[in-house]
């Protein structure tokens, strides 16, 4: 889990909307978003761990073009989303004390990754 916080909130600044909604999406089916815990790292070592015994590696899955992460990696993209809604006041992200936004890779190898992000307002 990637922590993106601090960039995206940065990028929210320079734009200059006070007053809005940003979305953040993640352009991969195998890679996904998620908004939670930033404070505790075991609480992101748990989420993985859940999402590994969901979803686990093996040959049990008809697709496994790109190896035996491939389909457990659409699953674990599926479970958690590739898009984020979060408001923006006073120019800022509207996130809770403890709350961050990650990026998720799912496959075992990193990959490169892109987001897109989009903020309407004023």
């Amino acid at each position: 889990m990637i922590e993106l916080t601090r960039r995206i909130g940065g990028w929210v600044e320079r734009s200059g909307v006070q007053t809005g909604l940003l979305t953040v999406f993640c352009r991969h089916t195998s890679a996904s978003l998620a908004i939670n815990e930033n404070a505790a790292h075991a609480v992101q070592r748990d989420i993985l761990a859940w999402l590994d015994r969901v979803a686990p590696q093996g040959d049990s899955y008809d697709h496994h073009d790109e190896g035996p992460d491939d389909m457990p990696a659409h699953l674990k993209a599926l479970l958690t989303g590739v898009s984020l809604p979060v408001p923006v006041a006073e120019g800022r992200m509207m996130l809770g004390t403890w709350q961050g936004i990650f990026l998720i890779e799912h496959r075992a190898k990193p990959h490169q990754r892109q987001i897109a992000l989009h903020i309407s307002g004023e």
